[in-house]
């Protein structure tokens, strides 16, 4: 709905503005709440001490957003120290504001005016959920601009012409990018030797390399070659350079006489970038020859060239040629591929480079790790993949980083067909005679997904792999792998050794044990869905049960930092409880318990009505799954003494309290519903900087967890260098659990036993968790070496999961 003049109360705040001189006026909104209804962050350029003087800010990004009342809507940029706010995700696209300061400043451009927000205070008591609900009936597209014009989609603060992806800087962002190629290249850049070149008969690789290194001219004709593969995006921003556009990225291409390395440059990649892929033929002329600096490699490796692309001195002309214009006599090869089946995959070497296609029965939740370029603000975005080919049992287990390819990878999910080319083959050696092999990417990895278009235009589907693969497709029991298929939560591959000596040995010089302070400090600094590992040494002093069902009850509210006293239920200071009914018996002491029921939230605002016919048909499946589900999972319980929850204290005082005493909804692996497969694919996807694609977390609760997972136990621990407290969730791997498997070796499913392997021996039948939590006793006063997975999930929620406890002996 429009506003009427005059009605936007956030427009009455900001016409004072309007009419004051620059920098000459702060005002503050009114009380009535403001919506961030998008979020976008770009690199610092060397004017940020202009614009910024009063700011000291480490990181090396700057954020726009788009606010609203309901109303009307504003286009601000944000006072870099909020920026720990949004590292957080505390501060997100949905979230609720108030006391807002703004500010105008002059662009420089004549008499235009930006805005700029000083200070906010984040409703942390109203979320997502909340915006959504509010503007439930708004078109945010729709509503006016306090400016009378639509504000200009650059970056406000900074030399860019381009946004960056909210969590890494490796995929494209924005409608910048073009998806088609551009028009042909201005005149004024054109001169009479690029025209001669344009009309010069096509020069082989191997004769302008030849003439490159004997010195010849510049102008040596057009080039017409295939694309063999395509690297993902570079960008190489930094806040002391004003390039524009600082991104590069990298074609290998070939003729019929060698291979060379293409580079496209800043706004050639904005132009050709998404449209370009592996396969194509192009004619290329207007470009620029280089010495490689793969050549420099070693004194043994000979002389090579690099063709760049600029956009200008000269601007560089690209055309791709249809198929029916190729010529034979260009003597171009095919594409090339290496499709290794999971059979193969078991006896090839380490960092081999291969090719793979399978059906998917897992995708994991999006996570972030920092770069390894030293880089702090740099950060790399992944999620684990597992597939089905049919060639063994084995799945093949892939750590996808990004590809630059955004629409397609947020677009997995199980039960789709991928192919993922050029990825490296890594053979981690956990013991003596048991190897994990997994797959990651390579700077030229690629991903094709069904339901993408990606799969129709490729030249690979009538290789033989690939044909054996659909062959094998049409005999599979799709109802079963339906059944298995899983999406979401915590994952961590591959499994670690059983032995304290073997895992110390596998760490070669990397960080060893660490204090509870020490912990507390890396702990606080995470950023959100920023993963890291810790070793800490702990004795346990309380351990609980929670069986699916209880997961299925699940509430989850936004955790407090825990405070323990003897004897005493444990509580969140600040709020209600966690609802949770649970199973728990100390090592030591008994007390209490708290319970309530699930609080159901309103869909998202704006569905098609096919997404709501998903929705109303899931509904009554999940009604359906409750009763079958029923209370069986707490019948092997009834004689326990725990519908309770107990704390203990521990025994030297209590200086900190950190993780989460119950699972969290990004932590659970949830069974896959083909129907809905859009929603969980968002709902289990990092936080969007755009309001309308904004889903409720909480939409998961509407979902089941996988049927694999029969429930988690979480462990109360005391760090015994300096007393901090831990909860830690640990999923036990148990036989048929796809994802948290145990080595395959075999032990008496003792706490000791469980906790070094990682879950249950897979020869014989794991103990109840009843007789887990009755046997609790063999824990007191034992040190552990604790191997903690810690992943911050947004606001202040870091989630702590035991990977491995070795025990120290004497």
């Amino acid at each position: 709905m429009a506003a009427e003049p005059g009605s936007c109360a956030l427009q009455s705040s900001l016409n004072k503005l309007l009419s004051a001189p620059s920098g000459s006026l702060r005002v503050r909104s009114q009380a009535e709440p403001l919506y961030f209804i998008s979020l976008e962050r770009y690199g610092r350029d060397p004017n940020f001490a202009v614009h910024f003087p009063d700011s000291v800010c480490a990181s090396d990004s700057l954020y726009d957003a788009t606010v609203s009342d309901g109303h009307c809507r504003i286009r601000v940029s944000l006072e870099p120290r909020v920026n720990g706010l949004i590292d957080r995700n505390k501060l997100r696209c949905g979230s609720v504001v108030r006391n807002v300061v703004f500010s105008a400043c002059d662009e420089g451009d004549g008499d235009t005016r930006t805005f700029h927000i000083c200070s906010l205070d984040v409703d942390s008591a109203c979320r997502s959920d909340a915006a959504l609900f509010s503007l439930s009936s708004v078109d945010v597209d729709t509503l006016p601009w306090v400016m009378s014009q639509e504000p200009r989609l650059n970056p406000l603060r900074a030399h860019r012409s381009t946004y960056l992806p909210l969590w890494n800087n490796q995929d494209y962002s924005g409608e910048a990018w073009r998806p088609t190629p551009p028009c042909e290249p201005g005149g004024e850049d054109t001169d009479e030797d690029d025209v001669v070149e344009d009309i010069r008969p096509v020069v082989s690789l191997a004769e302008l390399q030849r003439r490159f290194l004997s010195g010849s001219p510049r102008r040596r004709g057009a080039l017409c070659v295939r694309i063999l593969h395509k690297s993902r995006l570079m960008y190489y921003g930094k806040s002391e350079q004003n390039c524009e556009c600082p991104y590069k990225a990298e074609l290998q291409v070939a003729d019929g006489s060698m291979s060379v390395c293409v580079v496209l440059w800043n706004s050639v990649c904005l132009d050709w970038y998404r449209r370009l892929q592996p396969g194509q033929v192009l004619r290329v002329s207007r470009y620029r020859v280089k010495d490689s600096y793969s050549s420099h490699g070693g004194q043994d490796a000979d002389p090579n060239i690099e063709i760049s692309l600029n956009s200008r001195n000269p601007a560089a002309k690209v055309a791709i040629i249809p198929k029916q214009q190729i010529s034979p006599e260009w003597g171009l090869p095919d594409l090339p591929h290496n499709f290794l089946s999971s059979c193969d995959l078991q006896s090839s070497p380490h960092s081999t480079v291969c090719d793979v296609i399978g059906v998917v029965v897992f995708v994991g939740r999006k996570e972030r790790i920092r770069s390894k370029d030293g880089r702090r603000s740099e950060f790399e975005e992944y999620r684990w993949l597992q597939l089905e080919d049919g060639t063994t049992d084995q799945q093949i287990t892939i750590k996808l980083f990004s590809t630059s390819q955004p629409d397609i990878q947020s677009r997995i999910h199980p039960m789709a067909l991928v192919v993922c080319t050029r990825l490296k083959l890594l053979r981690n050696a956990v013991g003596s005679a048991t190897t994990f092999v997994y797959l990651t990417n390579t700077p030229f990895t690629q991903v094709y997904c069904t339901g993408t278009g990606s799969h129709a235009v490729m030249p690979y589907r009538g290789i033989r792999p690939v044909r054996h693969f659909l062959q094998w497709l049409k005999q599979v029991d799709e109802a079963n792998m339906l059944d298995r298929a899983v999406i979401g939560g915590f994952f961590s591959y591959p499994p670690l050794p059983v032995s304290l000596q073997r895992f110390m040995e596998r760490m070669q010089g990397e960080v060893g044990l660490i204090s509870g302070v020490e912990l507390k400090l890396q702990y606080e600094r995470l950023l959100y869905r920023e993963r890291q590992r810790f070793i800490v040494q702990c004795t346990v002093t309380a351990a609980s049960y929670h069986s699916r069902q209880d997961m299925r009850r699940m509430q989850n509210s936004d955790p407090l930092t825990a405070q323990l006293s003897p004897r005493v239920p444990r509580q969140r200071e600040g709020s209600d409880t966690f609802k949770t009914p649970t199973k728990r018996k100390l090592v030591f002491t008994p007390g209490t318990s708290h319970s309530s029921s699930r609080k159901r939230l309103a869909p998202p605002f704006q569905q098609t009505s096919a997404e709501e016919d998903a929705e109303n048909d899931f509904s009554l499946f999940d009604g359906a799954m409750e009763f079958l589900v029923g209370d069986h999972d707490d019948d092997d319980e009834d004689d326990d003494d725990g519908d309770e929850e107990f704390s203990t204290p521990p025994s030297s005082p209590m200086r900190s309290h950190l993780g989460m005493p119950h699972v969290a909804l990004e932590t659970l692996p949830w069974s896959f519903c083909y129907e809905r497969r859009h929603v969980q694919a968002a709902a289990v996807g990092m936080q969007t900087n755009s309001f309308q694609k904004l889903l409720p977390l909480r939409e998961l609760e509407s979902f089941s967890p996988a049927q694999c997972y029969t429930g988690y136990f979480t462990l109360t621990m005391r760090v015994l260098s300096d007393g901090v407290m831990l909860d830690v969730i640990f999923f036990p791997a148990t036989p048929g659990n796809l994802h948290w498997k145990p080595l395959p070796l075999t032990h008496d499913n003792t706490w000791e036993s469980v906790l070094s392997h990682g879950g249950f021996s897979s020869h014989a039948p794991p103990p109840s968790p009843a007789d887990l939590i009755g046997n609790a006793a063999q824990l007191a006063n034992r040190r552990l070496v604790c191997v903690l997975e810690a992943c911050a999930l947004g606001g202040d929620k870091v989630e702590l999961i035991l990977n491995r406890a070795f025990p120290l002996r004497g």
